[in-house]
């Protein structure tokens, strides 16, 4: 990959699809880095330090792990107290607009509440600086997997498009599992306009707060079985995803992959995620 501010992908030799495939490193800072990222959200505040810290992330790493794995991980992007505040949110109902149990629909066991607007200010801090980067990639993915839809560089810009096709409920949401509960494998799709990256920060600490409730990802490639991912995460680790369909070079050229996510049962204990979604629901 040689320009990462305009998406391009680097794919290696095509013949690695038949070699044994290689856990990837997490990309981007060390522990060092994010404490110093951490102090400064301090002296400028937490929602202006959040998007400083965004911009001054490794993007080329980032977008060299997307297109080889179709996820990255950022580590320490969330300090230990900003985790705690933002798993706070689940008790106070006025931030959002409903709350889901998904036994109640077939999607596992645990619940989630999607956020109202205005979104608290860390969220749509965050949302803004991701999606700017994130969508020079995701223009590079539509072009090589031939689907017509561009992005804007402007994360308003999209969301005015999704809100004229009727897509105007805010997306970003809060899980909560405890022990017994999981998620089903799916893609979170909410209408016609689909960003196809999407983002993750775990909240509680494993080994700690919870046992079990890995974060999973399963890749369908045609003409072969399904296979897995099983992502690691600390607290206040970001994962970024794809939605549902990402690039893969080929012995005969790109082609498409279909992925879903989920998480597998809570062992003991209780985990707090924060999903952060770019297009808004219908």
């Amino acid at each position: 990959m040689s320009n990462a501010s305009n998406g391009e992908l680097n794919f290696g030799d095509p013949q690695d699809e038949r070699k044994p495939r290689i856990v990837p490193p997490t990309v981007v800072a060390d522990a060092a880095d994010a404490a110093v990222h951490a102090a400064a959200r301090k002296a400028v505040g937490a929602a202006a330090g959040i998007a400083v810290h965004v911009a001054a992330l490794d993007w080329q790493g980032i977008a060299d792990q997307l297109n080889a794995y179709g996820y990255a991980i950022i580590p320490g992007l969330l300090t230990a107290d900003e985790c705690r505040d933002m798993a706070a949110h689940y008790a106070q109902p006025q931030l959002f607009r409903s709350r889901v149990v998904m036994s109640q629909h077939g999607f596992g066991s645990g619940e989630y509440q999607y956020f109202r607007y205005p979104l608290p200010s860390m969220i749509s801090a965050l949302r803004n600086a991701l999606y700017g980067p994130l969508a020079a990639i995701a223009n590079r993915w539509h072009e090589l997997m031939d689907l017509p839809e561009r992005f804007p560089a402007d994360h308003a810009d999209f969301l005015a498009r999704c809100h004229a096709a009727g897509q105007q409920r805010p997306t970003p949401l809060l899980l909560e599992y405890r022990a017994g509960d999981y998620n089903c494998l799916h893609q979170d799709l909410y209408g016609e306009h689909v960003f196809p990256l999407q983002a993750a920060v775990l909240l509680s600490q494993p080994g700690k707060d919870f046992e079990g409730g890995e974060f999973v990802l399963t890749e369908q490639r045609p003409r072969m079985q399904s296979r897995v991912e099983v992502v690691p995460l600390k607290r206040g680790d970001m994962v970024i995803f794809a939605v549902n369909h990402r690039p893969v070079q080929g012995t005969r050229g790109i082609y498409r992959v279909n992925l879903r996510h989920g998480v597998s049962r809570l062992r003991s204990g209780s985990r707090h995620t924060l999903g952060i979604i770019f297009h808004d629901a219908n």
